[in-house]
């Protein structure tokens, strides 16, 4: 279960490792994996034996619920993994921050991350014209095409339209990302992280875009950037699955979550199903799993978004859940809606149907499409 996960890359996803998750379908392994562990030992957390480790899966939706509700305490965002990992490229974001510093970072991200403090619709329909533009031309939707339209969006949105045309910016983040991949094996390139900040604080300085937002910023932003490159991904296989509107993008991040591993870590003793857990155990929760368990869920392996219209599972957190949820979730719905709902009005194209596969490598997704853009009803 765990493996795969790494393999594919925890902060930016390696292309050669995800098409061979998805020819080997690895996630459908993994979710298999965890039913034989529940059928085993019951909904109580399933126990990791590594040395000097206290490690639990969960294995209950009730459990998770839980879980995410008790954070920051008892239950830390900050775990020792995500310390590692961020440390190459967000060392101060509210992710990896405890105490008063997490609560004055988290109320900037919350006021500053709100759909309304951009012009978020305007922006995607500028972007998603000369995208249907080319894809008119070539006659099919690619990832490359589609990634390099998201990423203008994203720069816009949240620096403004001077950062449009800065691919050196988005690129440095993803070697820093790349080297956040590897956490604590990998050591800090502090020569790439110092010019990464200092192009992105020249944008900063310029206030536009969600950067004219009060408050410092300039640790914030690389998480916004890194937050919004998945939500691109879930985007594209909201496309693929003929996806519409907010609950669109939900079901895209239900069906293939972005964040397939949610970590927490205790700090006090807790008790779980009658059994103690000692401070400092390491919660970990699968959320495709949760999300695509046949067993719970009849509508695990199709497109259903009349669920988000009712209260669900606890266990479904495309978005993690309580205090620890994604503070710019608002902002991802409506950016992924409004590319959906604006590819949607001049392009159609075939959709995947159920069952939908566990794994779905959107770096080779290509759509073919109506070069003339006539829609099929």
């Amino acid at each position: 279960m765990l493996l795969p996960t790494l393999a594919k890359g925890v902060t930016v996803r390696r292309p050669g490792v995800m098409a061979a998750a998805e020819k080997l379908q690895s996630d459908g392994t993994a979710i298999d994996t965890m039913r034989s562990l529940r059928d085993r030992y019951g909904p109580e957390p399933v126990r990791l034996r590594i040395t000097g480790r206290s490690v639990a899966v969960l294995v209950d939706p009730a459990d998770v619920g839980r879980l995410l509700a008790g954070s920051p305490e008892p239950f830390a965002l900050a775990t020792r993994e995500k310390k590692a990992a961020l440390k190459h490229f967000q060392p101060h974001g509210v992710l990896v921050s405890e105490g008063l510093s997490r609560e004055r970072r988290r109320e900037i991200n919350e006021r500053a991350l709100r759909p309304e403090n951009a012009p978020v619709e305007a922006i995607v329909r500028d972007e998603a014209d000369l995208l249907t533009r080319h894809v008119m031309s070539t006659g099919e939707l690619t990832w490359d095409s589609f990634n390099q339209a998201w990423w203008r969006v994203v720069r816009r949105i949240v620096l403004g339209d001077h950062a449009r045309a800065d691919d050196q910016l988005t690129d440095d983040l993803k070697a820093l990302r790349q080297n956040a991949n590897w956490a604590f094996l990998h050591p800090r390139q502090r020569g790439l992280q110092a010019r990464f900040q200092r192009r992105l604080d020249r944008h900063l300085d310029r206030r536009e875009g969600l950067a004219a937002q009060p408050g410092d910023l300039s640790g914030q932003v690389p998480h916004w950037l890194f937050a919004f490159d998945a939500a691109g991904v879930v985007t594209i296989r909201a496309l693929a699955i003929g996806a519409r509107g907010t609950r669109g993008v939900l079901e895209s991040a239900r069906l293939w979550p972005t964040t397939p591993v949610i970590l927490r870590e205790s700090t006090e003793p807790t008790r779980w199903h009658g059994t103690w857990l000692p401070a400092g155990t390491s919660f970990v929760v699968f959320t495709p799993f949760f999300h695509r368990d046949p067993d719970r869920l009849p509508y695990a392996d199709r497109y259903a978004p009349e669920i988000w219209d009712r209260p669900r599972d606890p266990a479904i957190v495309p978005f993690s859940g309580g205090p620890g949820v994604c503070p710019g979730r608002d902002l991802v719905l409506a950016t992924g809606a409004a590319m959906l709902d604006a590819l949607s009005e001049h392009l159609t194209f075939p959709k995947l149907t159920a069952p939908l596969p566990k794994t779905l490598n959107h770096f080779g997704l290509r759509m073919p499409t109506d070069p003339a853009g006539t829609r099929v009803s």
